[in-house]
């Protein structure tokens, strides 16, 4: 037998394995129970890094509130920002609807079959194209994301950095050799179930593995070593002040930039400390330049911090009463003063939510 022929018998293998142990062992989860491609799409965006039990309610509810490409499309973006509130990385609702409103006017409101084409929308890459073509219209599709890097790299040995081209396009190649046969979309999943329930990070369960007798990792003993990854890069740490302005029982928030971090959501009026700014100076500084407004006292409540992908943040919570003079804002984007029903429906980000938590609601 070629060395080419043997390597197909041994995919075949691999795929069989796969297969019959993700239909014994799959979970139940909601996107599951649906061919619907619109739901699908909703569920491989918001679990892009996010978690399966963190993603399970929001999917629920966002499904309810906008069940259809045409409703996304349609809809408010506050709306939008809403739902998706507490996920985090909100480009990617953004560029939900952004997207929605393509499929829309360009493709009848029906999402691409082809992974080519569900790439020309924003927000779907490499992985989450594969991911739709295959599991939503049976494409013999690759993906790759984290827990297939794990498997894969596991399986054949790949010793070398992940984060490199070479390493990165052969796993690609070895997923795209799986993704060819019978249901290339339960293939996919079971190979993402596989590194989520029993090929993890750490104490991966390999007896409990269909592929233990391939695995190179397994037959070497260093599966915990696997994937090679380059050290992440250091978190930098920053600073920035908040307020609770108060009229008439409501809080002025206001709406960062559409670019940047956060970019769309809706704060508590301030902004970021300058080097070596106290944080009392800072929240007249700030509350003067970015809203025109000024504050006869500010009194400092504490601090939350708040961690985003490669940034810290140490929030310093004031409350200051009623402002005075005329909004002028430099920076955001939009203003509202919002009692504590408004507030439960904007897209607030985490660090404000948890500024909320310590000073409480409007009017206490």
């Amino acid at each position: 037998m070629s060395r080419d022929a043997a390597h197909r018998q041994r995919v075949r293998r691999l795929r069989a394995a796969l297969l019959r142990w993700y239909r014994a062992n799959r979970r139940d989860l909601p996107w599951r129970r649906s061919r619907d491609p619109y739901a699908i799409w909703i569920s491989e965006t918001m679990l892009q890094q996010t978690r399966v039990d963190t993603v399970i309610p929001y999917y629920e509810r966002f499904l309810e509130r906008f069940p259809t490409v045409q409703v996304l499309a349609d809809a408010d973006e506050d709306s939008v920002f809403s739902a998706w509130a507490g996920l985090g990385y909100y480009s990617r609702a953004r560029n939900l609807q952004r997207a929605a409103r393509q499929i829309t006017n360009d493709h009848d409101g029906e999402l691409p079959r082809d992974a080519e084409t569900l790439r020309s929308l924003p927000g779907i890459g490499r992985y989450t194209a594969g991911a739709l073509a295959s599991i939503a219209f049976d494409a013999p599709e690759a993906i790759v994301d984290g827990n297939v890097v794990r498997v894969l790299t596991r399986l054949h040995g790949i010793r070398d950095d992940t984060a490199t081209k070479p390493v990165i396009d052969r796993l690609w190649e070895e997923a795209a050799l799986l993704a060819q046969g019978e249901s290339p979309g339960d293939l996919n999943q079971a190979i993402m179930e596989l590194g989520a329930m029993v090929c993890t990070p750490r104490s991966p369960a390999c007896l409990a593995c269909p592929l233990v007798r391939s695995c190179d990792a397994r037959r070497v003993g260093d599966a915990e070593d696997l994937p090679v990854k380059t050290k992440k890069t250091r978190q930098t740490r920053f600073e920035a002040v908040c307020a609770a302005l108060e009229r008439r029982g409501k809080w002025l928030v206001t709406k960062r930039p559409e670019k940047g971090l956060m970019a769309g959501i809706w704060e508590l009026a301030g902004g970021d400390l300058l080097k070596d700014e106290a944080p009392e100076e800072g929240i007249h500084r700030a509350l003067r330049e970015h809203t025109g407004l000024r504050v006869k006292r500010a009194d400092r409540l504490g601090d939350v911090q708040h961690i985003f992908s490669h940034r810290r943040l140490r929030l310093h919570v004031f409350r200051c009463g009623t402002p005075s003079g005329r909004i002028r804002l430099a920076g955001p984007t939009a203003h509202r003063w919002v009692d504590r029903d408004g507030l439960a429906e904007l897209a607030l980000g985490k660090a404000t939510h948890k500024a909320i938590e310590l000073l409480g609601q409007p009017g206490d």
